[in-house]
């Protein structure tokens, strides 16, 4: 298999762990600080911990996210997002807020009586 088969296979992995709706989620979650594996599950609505161990997985071996393990007992794990982590992060935060507002409810207008 040629380099330029294997570079576009592995982009293509990439864009999907990226694009997947927990993918998505944890980017987002890990945008403004690094979060150990607790308070990332608590902070993605929904996510099981295996599917979260699986997509944390997806994402590290992907370059987007580093996992730090300090060397305490038992030992604090710390997920947060690398330079290529952020320069995804960024927009998907972007799109994340103009969703937001553009589904904030319309204000009401008065009621007549």
């Amino acid at each position: 298999m040629n380099q330029s088969c294997v570079s576009a296979e592995r982009r293509d992995i990439a864009v999907d762990h990226v694009t997947s709706r927990w993918g998505t989620w944890v980017l987002i979650s890990l945008r403004s600080n690094d979060l150990r594996f607790y308070e990332l599950r608590d902070s993605i609505r929904g996510i099981s911990e295996k599917m979260l161990t699986q997509t944390l997985r997806a994402l590290v071996q992907d370059g987007l996210v580093r996992r730090e393990v300090a060397p305490t007992t038992p030992p604090q794990v710390t997920y947060g997002l690398t330079e290529f982590g952020h320069d995804l992060g960024e927009p998907l935060t972007d799109l994340f807020h103009r969703i937001t507002q553009r589904l904030q409810p319309a204000e009401q207008p008065p009621r007549s009586s």
